[in-house]
């Protein structure tokens, strides 16, 4: 039996509880009204104290009110009406750090860094930067400003929206830079029109579907063919919510970079979580013994690293082939999923599982890996953790654009090369053979002319002008378990094209390889559909109209 009210409060005590927490008697309530800051430092402390959480909260953050500055931060019981100004929570956050820098550098490790956390908002970065934030995996959740939801020809003052890196705006290459990204959205722009009008040709709306998932579908077609046209510099809108443990992280490599926007952003970020989560992210500042010592570090690695493969790259004849390859897999993955399904069943060593399951039949290792996927109903139906031991590198040379979708999920190793033009573009099946064709092809290869000029001089800001359609080349190691949620969400008929066949192909392949883990990947959807968005669109309005209803 579970002992409720372990802790006694008295009515006042409980009233002032009752604020943040939601359950002042409950051995199991959730925080609430705290920000960040207090947050993290109260469980950070929590797990030093003999105290319960809500005792810790009285005696140390509300009754320390002097030190902390408790009232002030949280708002609402110094101010009429409950009201605190910004600048005056501001300035209490800054009086109160010293507080909780004592508590958070005394109670435990970087894992502290992860109690709490805060949402930060980007905008106007460039699909570049995009990226790289976006490669901060784990602590953090990103989202961007979808290219086939959203029309990008819009303009601001006159200028379409591009990043006009700094170093590119003050070299020799400035006008072709900017006449260049002007063509290819003026270009993505003038195509809207007319091939809207052929794919709504080729696809007419069936009288069962609404106008308005037909419409939403068919501009999600259109976009998903042009998008290929925008320049890696096209800017977009990014929303971050990540713990400050991923955020501190995440300035050190922006402040590391050698690109000026990356290092901006990791200046502008540090300024604005330092108003909200100053205590998770003060070792990111740039005047901080921690984050110099990690800029010495990283700039004294990559001095040896370009040491020592410079001269190997050199002898090392690249191939431009394009798709997918799987380059590296364990023979006995199958064994070792079987064994790891077993594991926890019994008392049994997981090496003497190993060599039990390598005498088992084919038939008997399929009967194992069929307990845990046959009552999948559906691919939110996560299998256990055992598919974890089967692990497989895939290299992949696609598009940007694909790339941009795949390179999101944050169970996996991934490392891409520069952006270039060298491995060629890719161009839709609904342009090929179009009166738009030559015009798309034309933008395309006028920016790698203008790329080619750049990057002789500027090889990393020569990236902003490599239009989506360019291939990238890039490696994924990931394991079985996040190989199926990856391809059977990927696979699903409203993905765009590109990535959903480089889903469909990694399945194929591991298939290919192990016949017997094909069961895993029940849910991949190889089917081709002509406007992808048209049924998931319908859905969504029909769920409207019975709320409406």
């Amino acid at each position: 039996m579970w002992t409720e009210d372990y802790e006694e409060f008295t009515e006042s005590q409980n009233q002032l509880l009752t604020r943040y927490v939601t359950n002042t008697s409950s051995h199991i309530f959730a925080l609430r009204n705290l920000p960040e800051v207090i947050k993290g430092a109260l469980f950070s402390r929590y797990s030093r104290s003999t105290l319960g959480l809500r005792g810790l909260l009285l005696k140390e953050f509300i009754s320390n009110n002097d030190d902390a500055a408790f009232e002030v931060i949280v708002g609402g019981m110094t101010r009429q009406e409950g009201e605190v100004k910004a600048c005056v929570q501001e300035e209490a956050i800054q009086k109160a750090q010293a507080f909780y820098d004592r508590i958070l550098d005394g109670y435990g490790d970087d894992s502290i860094g992860e109690l709490g956390g805060a949402h930060l908002a980007l905008e106007n970065v460039s699909m570049l930067a995009a990226k790289f934030l976006e490669d901060n995996r784990i602590g953090g959740s990103p989202l961007e400003k979808s290219t086939r939801y959203i029309f990008f020809d819009q303009k601001v003052k006159g200028e379409y929206l591009f990043f006009r890196e700094p170093v590119l705006m003050t070299s020799a290459f400035k006008e072709v830079y900017v006449e260049t990204c002007n063509m290819l959205f003026e270009t993505y722009g003038r195509l809207i029109p007319p091939l809207t009008a052929i794919i709504e040709k080729q696809f007419p709306k069936e009288e069962t579907i609404s106008k308005w998932a037909y419409t939403a579908a068919l501009r999600a077609k259109v976009l998903d063919c042009l998008r290929g046209l925008l320049p890696a510099g096209t800017l977009t809108n990014m929303g971050i919510s990540g713990n400050g443990r991923f955020f501190e992280q995440m300035i050190h490599k922006l402040n590391c970079h050698n690109l000026t926007e990356m290092q901006e952003i990791g200046k502008r970020s540090f300024e604005e979580l330092s108003k909200v989560v100053p205590s998770f992210i003060r070792r990111a500042s740039a005047n901080h013994h921690t984050h110099q010592s990690y800029a010495a570090f990283t700039e004294a690695m990559q001095q040896e690293i370009d040491h020592v493969v410079t001269p190997h790259l050199k002898n090392c004849v690249p191939t431009l082939e394009s798709g997918v390859r799987l380059v590296s897999f364990d023979e006995n993955a199958v064994i070792k999923v079987a064994a790891a399904l077993l594991y926890p069943e019994g008392q049994v060593s997981l090496q003497d599982l190993y060599h039990y399951c390598q005498t088992l039949s084919e038939e008997e290792l399929g009967a194992i890996l069929d307990a845990a996927c046959n009552v999948r109903e559906n691919r939110r139906h996560k299998s256990p953790r055992a598919l974890e031991h089967a692990e497989f590198t895939f290299e992949i040379v696609t598009d940007f654009g694909a790339y941009r979708d795949l390179q999101r999920h944050r169970i996996l190793t991934q490392q891409k090369q520069k952006l270039t033009c060298d491995y060629g573009y890719s161009v839709p099946l609904e342009i090929q053979g179009t009166p738009f064709e030559e015009e798309y092809c034309q933008a395309l290869n006028r920016a790698k002319e203008v790329y080619d000029l750049i990057t002789k001089e500027l090889p990393e800001e020569a990236q902003y002008v490599v239009p989506m359609a360019y291939q990238i080349r890039w490696y994924f190691k990931v394991n079985l378990r996040g190989l199926q949620w990856l391809c059977e969400l990927r696979s699903a008929a409203a993905g765009h094209p590109t990535y959903r066949y480089v889903a469909q192909e990694i399945a194929r392949q591991v298939c290919e390889k192990f016949p017997a883990f094909e069961r895993f990947f029940k849910f991949v959807d190889y089917e081709g559909y002509e406007l992808g968005r048209l049924g998931q669109e319908q859905r969504k309005f029909e769920k409207q109209q019975k709320h409406l209803d």
